[in-house]
C-alpha cells in the first residue's frame, strides 16, 4: 500500500466530490449539463481505480473516499431523476437502502482490518447505473434510439443487480464476521 495520501487517484476522487453540488445545482434545471457533468464525475470513478491498480497507489484514504464518493454521486442523481419524473421513486429507495447497508457493513467489517473486495456483480452495477442515470439524463432521441427508454431499461436491470449483489456482499460480510 502507497504511504503518500494524496496521489492522482485520490485527488481524482476529491474532484468527483468537489463536482457533486455543482451537478446538484445544475441538474435539475438543465438535465443535459448534469448528464455532462455526471459523465466527467464517472469518468474521473473509472480513472481513479486505473491509476491506484495500475501505478500501485492505494491508500487508506482513497479506500474510504472512492466508494463515499461514488455513492454520493449516485444518490444525488437518483435523487434528481425522482425529482424531474425520470425515475420512480421506489427504484431510488431500493438502490440507496443497499448502499447505505453495504457502507455501513463494508466500513464495521474495514474497522475490523478486513477488506472486502468488490465483487463482479458490484461492479456492474455501478456501471449499469452511471450509464442509465447518463441515458436518463439525458432524454433524448439520438438516431432513432430513445435514450430515456434505454436508461429505464437498464436502471431495471441496474436495480436488480444492485439488489443481488447487495445479497452476495451481505454473505461475504457473514462470512468474514464470524
Amino acid at each position: 500500500m502507497n504511504t503518500k495520501t494524496l496521489n492522482l487517484p485520490t485527488s481524482l476522487t476529491i474532484l468527483r466530490i468537489i463536482l457533486i453540488p455543482v451537478f446538484i445545482m445544475e441538474a435539475p434545471t438543465n438535465p443535459q449539463f448534469g448528464a455532462f457533468l455526471f459523465f466527467i464525475a464517472s469518468v474521473t470513478d473509472f480513472l481513479d481505480g486505473y491509476f491506484a491498480r495500475k501505478f500501485k497507489q492505494i491508500t487508506n484514504l482513497g479506500i474510504i473516499l472512492d466508494p463515499i464518493a461514488d455513492k454520493l454521486l449516485v444518490i444525488s442523481a437518483l435523487i434528481i431523476l425522482v425529482d424531474i419524473a425520470r425515475v420512480p421513486a421506489w427504484i431510488a429507495i431500493v438502490i440507496i437502502l443497499r448502499e447505505f447497508i453495504i457502507t455501513v457493513l463494508r466500513f464495521y467489517v474495514l474497522s475490523r482490518g478486513v477488506v472486502i473486495p468488490a465483487e463482479k456483480a458490484g461492479k456492474a452495477k455501478t456501471v449499469l447505473q452511471m450509464i442509465s442515470i447518463l441515458l436518463l439524463l439525458i432524454a433524448e432521441e439520438i438516431y432513432g434510439v430513445d435514450l430515456y427508454d434505454v436508461g429505464v431499461v437498464l436502471i431495471y436491470i441496474a436495480t436488480f443487480i444492485s439488489v443481488t449483489s447487495g445479497i452476495q456482499y451481505i454473505v461475504h460480510f457473514w462470512r468474514h464476521i464470524k
